[in-house]
């Protein structure tokens, strides 16, 4: 019974990182234009975190766009500004959108 509860914990404590950051995602309204392996308005975070694999600055540059928006990237729909995000919520978010594979 033990092993069963350890096992248990552990696998939560785990997900809870992924989970904290996918409901700050919606808390933030993220998740209206965008979902995790499909496009929606704007592209899936899984193509975000493809596109943006291998570049150093890249949770800097998305940390940018979350706040301040942008346009031409992902095509002629351009990701509104989103000033409910702090900075610090903002790197939250893009290093979570970057680890999605």
């Amino acid at each position: 019974m033990k092993k069963i509860f350890l096992t248990l914990f552990l696998s939560a404590a785990a997900m809870a990182p992924a989970m904290a950051d996918e409901a700050l995602a919606k808390a933030k309204n993220c998740m209206a234009c965008h979902a995790v392996a499909n496009k929606l308005v704007g592209p899936a975070y899984k193509e975000v975190a493809k596109k943006y694999a291998g570049d150093k600055s890249a949770v800097d540059k998305l940390a940018t766009k979350i706040v301040k928006g942008g346009s031409g990237v992902w095509g002629a729909v351009p990701m509104p500004a989103n000033p409910q995000v702090s900075e610090a919520e903002a790197k939250k978010l893009a290093a979570w959108v970057l680890s999605q594979k």
